[in-house]
């Protein structure tokens, strides 16, 4: 199962960490930062096959890639920040990790208002 091997490796990190809070704590933010690229690189194959389900089914209904490109992007970017923020509250860094959450969300809503105007010309398209 491949959850076992990620839920495996999150607990030893977590051990690494605490093993090197107590003997290095200056050590230990980038055991944090090291142990979570290697969880993300690991499931990175997950979105690739992810990504080719989704192509299939836009190309199957016919809807403009580039609203599908644009939904994409939105989800990497959520997930950069949900990332970023994280390592941000694990040093102690909550403030810094709510604006990067507060920016991510601006960010966000600014990439997906192509989509909301894409919608509305369509709802406009039905009731004409």
């Amino acid at each position: 199962m491949e959850v076992l091997k990620l839920v495996g490796v999150g607990v030893v990190i977590s051990i690494i960490v605490v093993l090197l809070k107590q003997v290095k704590p200056e050590f230990s933010l980038f055991a944090v930062i090291a142990g979570s690229v290697l969880m993300l690189v690991y499931v990175l194959n997950y979105f690739t096959s992810i990504f080719s389900v989704f192509t299939n089914i836009i190309n199957k209904a016919g809807i403009n890639s580039q609203l599908f490109s644009i939904i994409i992007k939105i989800i990497g970017v959520g997930y950069l920040v949900e990332f970023g923020a994280s390592i941000c509250n694990d040093s102690g860094n909550s403030a810094i990790g709510d604006k990067i959450i507060l920016g991510g969300k601006i960010i966000i809503f600014a990439m997906a208002l192509p989509i909301i105007t894409n919608l509305f010309d369509l709802l406009l398209g039905l009731l004409t």
